[in-house]
């Protein structure tokens, strides 16, 4: 079942599901293409120079690296080079490779005939062969030991797939991308990645700025994520107020894109009004944009005092809602109050 979340992430983009806890069964369930269209949304500098390089590179069979932090979109960037690419009508498969592990990686990234361990009750294709014609998505490349390299090496040099259990190879045509939010030349140099499987999968690499590099693109995000979440509720659209603007660009949001469509629809939820007020936005955004300091750190009472005075100006001085973005009871916050010796009365009607 889609979730809201999922839709406002990534509209448009079929769930990561998973294609069998052995792969793709040999036969009709092949995965279908997916014809739908995936939003990138941006004004940036550094976002109009990733549209320009996947715009480049769409069309070419090379292998792609994208990277950049967790959160940054490199699943939405791979979908749309691939529907840029002419394979747009053929399948994408997306893997995460944290979970490919011992004989579950050859199993799951090349398939098994029947027979050939414990519990292959039938023939499987594997997501390679599930993906010939298609694009194949490697995220999380890095996490891929290093002993299990070589065979995915072997791959793509040969072009062709050799199921576990097999002695035939049956030859593939396939688009690889792959993504990391790991520095893989470190990882070569650290030797916890094959020099000759990362200069073969880093033709092109697109580098995937954080969301706090990218200022200019906060905002445009928000609003996609607002207008989509009003398409899935089915109600009018909602807005956000001047200083819930001010206070989404002045966070450095560490969670980078996810984060911002998770704190979107919890203020969605949680808004009784068509326009969005800053107390309906994650705790978390409030203490650490108050936590961001120049000056040497401030004592326990000074932080709490500042963190206190945040919360009731922004709900105007009513505690309850005070409490609530400062994620405590509000019987603690009275007692803070006291002994802060700060008044509401002056927050109320401010």
């Amino acid at each position: 079942m889609t979730s809201a979340n999922d839709y406002i992430y990534a509209q448009g983009s079929a769930p990561r599901g998973s294609l069998g806890s052995q792969g793709v069964p040999s036969g009709q369930n092949r995965p279908q293409p997916d014809r739908k269209s995936f939003d990138l949304i941006g004004q940036s500098q550094a976002f109009q120079a990733i549209l320009d390089t996947i715009r480049s590179v769409a069309a070419r069979k090379c292998c792609i690296t994208i990277t950049g932090e967790t959160g940054t979109g490199k699943e939405m960037v791979a979908r749309k080079i691939h529907e840029y690419s002419d394979r747009a009508d053929k399948v994408f498969i997306p893997v995460d490779c944290t979970t490919l592990t011992g004989q579950l990686f050859e199993s799951q990234l090349f398939g098994h005939v029947r027979g050939s361990f414990t519990g292959a009750i039938e023939n499987t294709l594997g997501f390679f062969r599930a993906a010939d014609g298609g694009t194949i998505f490697l995220d999380e490349i890095s996490e891929i030991p290093l002993e299990l390299q070589a065979k995915l090496l072997r791959v793509l040099q040969e072009g062709t797939v050799t199921p576990l259990g097999a002695t035939q190879a049956y030859p593939i045509d396939v688009r690889v991308l792959c993504a990391t939010n790991r520095d893989l030349r470190n990882m070569v140099d650290e030797n916890e990645f094959r020099a000759d499987l990362f200069y073969r999968l880093n033709v092109i690499n697109i580098q995937i700025p954080p969301l706090r590099q990218r200022q200019d693109d906060i905002l445009p995000l928000a609003y996609h994520f607002l207008d989509n979440l009003s398409r899935f509720y089915g109600e009018p659209p909602k807005k956000l107020s001047l200083e819930t603007e001010q206070t989404l660009l002045q966070y450095h949001w560490p969670g980078n894109v996810r984060e911002l469509s998770n704190a979107m629809e919890r203020a969605y939820i949680l808004s009784r009004s068509t326009v969005i007020e800053p107390s309906v936005l994650p705790p978390e955004i409030f203490i650490r944009n108050l936590s961001r300091v120049d000056s040497p750190l401030p004592t326990l009472d000074e932080a709490n005092q500042r963190l206190v005075q945040e919360a009731l100006r922004i709900t105007k001085g009513r505690k309850i809602e005070a409490a609530k973005i400062l994620g405590i009871e509000r019987r603690r916050l009275n007692r803070l109050l006291e002994k802060l010796n700060i008044q509401v009365g002056q927050y109320k009607n401010s």
